[in-house]
């Protein structure tokens, strides 16, 4: 498999360089130059997998020849293994609702389903090539405690995780900032998620700086990511056999709707993907009117969400101008120098026949948790919220699953807020609390940043 970028098709990487690279020297994103495409008897044979074989089948399409499938196979069956599911994820009906839980990983949120994976995957290159790596991410409360728990104590390997300031869950925090590991560097920014963003990318694209470090990235811009979420959305389909049916997904920074969109481009019957945002809706207003500006970043209680950059977008893009890098550079321009762009009439409707986009206020994610939890006896996290409402508003009778995308513990305040309830703490972190953080708080500069990480680069 051989991958270019979204603003320049005559790039020819292999599945290992865009892994270690993450993000394009041209500023965009890779993504594979062509996709496998099952028809409906392959499909009927992947139903018949268990998660970790189906994994192996799917990722396979996108790392060999750089990872052989049966080394494949045993990154994944490692990776698992610390799931407290056998099958990784699970469907619960809550009432007339389809949760695709995706919450049974070691750091409690989606993120660990790639991250666990990616992390094996680091360390077979780098049983190789014996260079030390400085993996650089930014994360709005999930990725940044996936990466950490895949990557700490890793041989040669060094993680900086930037984090916005007081702008993610206490618990969040903590899973990440709690870690004793040499490895492990956190960083407060004093900014936002897309600040935190804005800066890694910066960084990515001074090659002069990426190569001093020999740095490399986990964030959903890694299409690594990308591929190992494909996995649950045929996973979760074969759930519901000769139906094609919808997902409804939180979102912020597009990533793991988009892996949905894959999934659906490589012959997986799905009919529509809702994109569930909440009051940072520039995915909602990109979608339904083709208005993609960036406004300011408001705190929600939905904080993984909290975005206004939403960098997957970019590779949904290049599929509806018709994979013209040239039109994708042309806009990407736009938004660094008028801060915004314009999609035409027949553009979005392009992308609406794939996509439909809700929002969801704070007080409708409250409202959400309480009447699940009052008529189900069940506690569902704000973003999954997100989602549940977004389903009401859609006027679609298909069979939806929705994502699950983190355990409620993590976010105990709005949970203790919505319900009136304290969750107890799962077993994995029964101490976090009585635990001490580390973590360095820095200047919202590029400048400061990348001082702080040659000094600890080593």
């Amino acid at each position: 498999m051989k991958y270019f970028s979204t603003r320049n098709k005559n790039l020819n990487h292999s599945f290992k360089e865009v892994f270690l690279r993450g993000l394009s020297p041209d500023g965009g994103l890779f993504i594979p130059q062509k996709l496998k495409v099952y028809n409906s008897s392959e499909l009927e044979e992947l139903s018949k997998l268990k998660y970790t074989d189906l994994a192996t089948e799917i990722i396979s399409n996108f790392c060999v020849p750089d990872i052989e499938k049966t080394k494949l196979k045993e990154l994944i069956e490692r990776a698992y293994k610390s799931f407290s599911l056998e099958d990784v994820v699970t469907i619960k009906k809550v009432g007339n609702l389809n949760l695709l839980e995706l919450y049974h990983g070691p750091t409690l949120a989606f993120k660990d389903i790639a991250m666990q994976v990616i992390g094996n995957i680091y360390n077979e290159f780098n049983s190789t090539d014996k260079k030390i790596i400085n993996i650089i991410v930014a994360t709005s409360g999930d990725t940044g405690s996936a990466a950490i728990s895949a990557l700490s104590g890793k041989p040669n390997i060094n993680v900086f995780v930037l984090h916005p300031h007081n702008k993610i869950s206490h618990i969040q925090r903590k899973i990440m900032t709690a870690v004793d590991s040499k490895n492990i560097h956190n960083i407060a920014l004093k900014g936002n998620f897309d600040d935190c963003q804005k800066i890694v990318k910066e960084m990515f694209t001074d090659n002069k700086f990426r190569e001093d470090i020999n740095m490399s990235g986990v964030n959903s811009i890694n299409w690594a990511r990308i591929a190992c979420q494909i996995v649950y959305y045929f996973y979760s389909s074969f759930k519901f056999p000769n139906k094609k049916i919808n997902f409804s997904v939180p979102t912020g920074n597009f990533g793991d709707v988009y892996a949905g969109y894959v999934a659906k481009k490589m012959g997986l019957p799905i009919n529509k993907l809702i994109v569930a945002t909440n009051k940072n809706d520039i995915l909602q207003r990109v979608i339904n009117k083709g208005d993609y500006k960036p406004l300011r970043v408001e705190p929600s209680l939905s904080p993984s969400m909290d975005i206004q950059i939403s960098s997957n977008f970019e590779r949904l893009l290049f599929d509806v101008l018709d994979m013209n890098d040239s039109k994708v550079v042309n806009l990407m321009n736009s938004l660094k120098s008028q801060g915004s762009f314009k999609l035409k009439k027949e553009e979005v409707d392009i992308i609406k026949k794939d996509f439909y986009a809700e929002k969801t206020n704070d007080e409708e994610t409250k409202k959400t948790i309480e009447e699940i939890k009052n008529k189900h006896k069940f506690i569902i996290d704000p973003h999954t919220a997100t989602a549940v409402q977004a389903l009401k508003n859609i006027k679609d009778d298909s069979e939806t699953v929705i994502l699950a995308t983190a355990h409620p513990y993590k976010f105990l305040e709005t949970i203790k807020l919505a319900t009136g309830e304290n969750i107890k703490a799962p077993a994995q972190f029964a101490n976090l609390l009585d635990k001490k953080e580390k973590y360095d708080i820095l200047e919202n500069k590029t400048k400061m940043v990348k001082e702080y990480i040659l000094k600890k680069a080593v």
